[in-house]
């Protein structure tokens, strides 16, 4: 059955004294983990959590978030995890979607959870429990915290559910602001499928140690998250991204694994302590969530030749994989599809392209969404003919290879975080002043690239650029859509259709584009 609910239970069983986690300064067998594990699925029956109700987090990487992951799957709950960046309008919109019935948080998250509730009160809408991640709290805190919660609860009344494999596992949502977002469905199945094909892939088995060191809450953890778990691998877990602990950690650990956005690769390699030496456990280096800059693949594969993979992906479950081998022979890939999985490059009217020739990518395979939670119309269009029609622009060459031109629907990568400028345009619009808008990527030496606008004004209105990208970011629903500059053009470079050329734009204004990438 492929399901992801009894593979802890089972490594506990067998292997019951071997090195599960290591978080901060915490050291957990898989005997251990089980316990917390059944503990926390416990106590979310005891409070009343059933089979197909959402369980929220809003929490950062740590030992709270990874057993509400496990747990909550583990009872056929489904796993909602929120953005601890997201501002309250952002929040209000996905609880008022997801609708949980409980919510996980962290205490710095309060003020913007107390606005996210009131807005949802307002609008008559049901609001979840909320538990507080905190050994102790302030007497003025409302509800109680996960640790209480945990010591009532009977770890007898924590066992795995019989699932079906079908059955939802989690909704992993887009950034959104006011208007509607989209929550990708996964099951059980496809979870199981994650660890199953990505520890093949990656050669992932017990005796390897994964380091996760970006935020858990986006849909790239999982890769090396479910593999760990399939596996019975030792997983070790940071707070947050630091270089020098990352460096520390692989050293110390004999981390095997690790996955990293392209930002954290380069701060790896200009940190003052770097050593390849430190790093020679390393078997694999997986980047995803932006292009690698040529420049600082090649040197990371001279460094420590045979590690760098690439992986090219949507959260809507088509990848495709650079492997080591390939890496050196392919430079600007991502690699190609893998077994079991299929690709097509087509034109505007949905026939195949030869090698070489761009057009969108169009993909499919055992780790495809069901669709998008709750919008059958956007799942329709997503999912037509049965291939997810990416938005992506790319060309493959004679042997399958794929080769990215422009990214999904302009899409940012901000340090591995998706921002869509579609998101920032909408609220740019809400100006009463502004007549046009458009949001591009500008380059950052350390997230790569972060949102910049340009915007035409109406006649006769008048507004500073400053004080119009402060209202801006003051409306965004999460920290990294913040707008970084904001140009006030008298008109926007167009094409013979109209459009606006968003290329020019980034050329005019300073941005700039990364191998090939526009």
């Amino acid at each position: 059955m492929l399901t992801c609910t009894r593979w802890l239970t089972d490594h506990a069983r067998q292997r019951p004294d071997a090195l599960a986690l290591v978080v901060g300064e915490q050291r957990l067998s898989f005997a251990q983990l089980e316990g917390q594990v059944a503990r926390c699925a416990a106590a979310l029956r005891a409070a009343g959590v059933r089979p197909g109700d959402r369980v929220a987090t809003l929490l950062p990487n740590g030992l709270a978030a990874l057993l509400i992951y496990q747990a909550a799957p583990r009872i056929g709950a489904v796993l909602v995890p929120l953005s601890t960046m997201l501002l309250a309008d952002g929040l209000a919109t996905m609880i008022a979607d997801a609708q949980p019935v409980l919510l996980v948080a962290d205490p710095d998250c309060r003020e913007v959870l107390d606005q996210a509730l009131v807005a949802l009160g307002e609008q008559a809408l049901p609001q979840p429990q909320v538990w507080w991640n905190a050994q102790t709290l302030q007497h003025d805190f409302p509800g109680q915290t996960l640790q209480q919660q945990l010591q009532a609860a009977d770890p007898e009344n924590g066992a795995p559910a019989a699932l079906a494999e079908e059955a939802l596992y989690n909704l992993m949502y887009t950034s959104g602001t006011t208007g509607q977002p989209k929550g990708i469905v996964h099951t059980h199945r496809i979870r199981a499928l994650y660890g199953l094909l990505f520890a093949e892939r990656f050669g992932i088995n017990r005796r390897a140690v994964v380091l996760q060191t970006g935020a858990m809450v986006f849909n790239g953890a999982f890769v090396m998250l479910m593999a760990a778990q399939y596996s019975g691998a030792s997983y070790v877990l940071t707070s947050a991204f630091d270089a020098g602990q990352a460096l520390d950690l692989i050293e110390a650990e004999q981390v095997s694994h690790c996955m990293m956005v392209p930002a954290q690769v380069i701060s790896l390699l200009d940190h003052p302590r770097f050593d390849p030496e430190r790093l020679r456990s390393l078997r694999v280096l997986l980047t995803l969530g932006a292009p690698m800059p040529a420049e600082r693949r090649e040197q990371w594969m001279r460094l420590l030749p045979g590690t760098y993979h690439e992986l090219y992906g949507l959260t809507e479950g088509f990848v495709t994989i650079l492997d080591s081998a390939d890496a050196p022979r392919k430079p600007g890939s991502v690699g190609c599809a893998p077994p079991l999985f299929a690709m097509r490059i087509v034109d505007e009217h949905g026939v195949d392209l030869p090698p070489g020739e761009n057009g969108e990518i169009l993909g499919r395979g055992p780790i495809l969404m069901p669709g998008y939670y709750q919008r059958p119309e956007l799942t329709a269009e997503a999912l037509a003919g049965c291939w997810l029609h990416t938005g992506d622009i790319g060309h493959v060459d004679e042997e399958g290879f794929l080769y990215l031109i422009d990214r999904k629907k302009d899409m940012i990568d901000s340090g591995g975080v998706k921002v869509w400028p579609s998101d920032l345009e909408e609220i740019l619009f809400r100006h009463p002043a502004v007549a046009e808008a458009a949001v591009f990527a500008m380059g950052d030496p350390r997230l790569g690239e972060v949102p910049a606008a340009a915007v035409r004004l109406r006649p006769g209105q008048e507004v500073g650029a400053e004080e119009l990208q402060a209202w801006a970011n003051a409306r965004v629903a999460a920290k990294y859509q913040r707008l970084r500059a904001l140009h006030i053009l008298a008109e926007f470079p167009r094409n013979a259709a109209g459009k606006t050329l968003k290329r020019e734009l980034r050329a005019r204004l300073g941005a700039f584009e990364t191998d090939g990438l526009a």
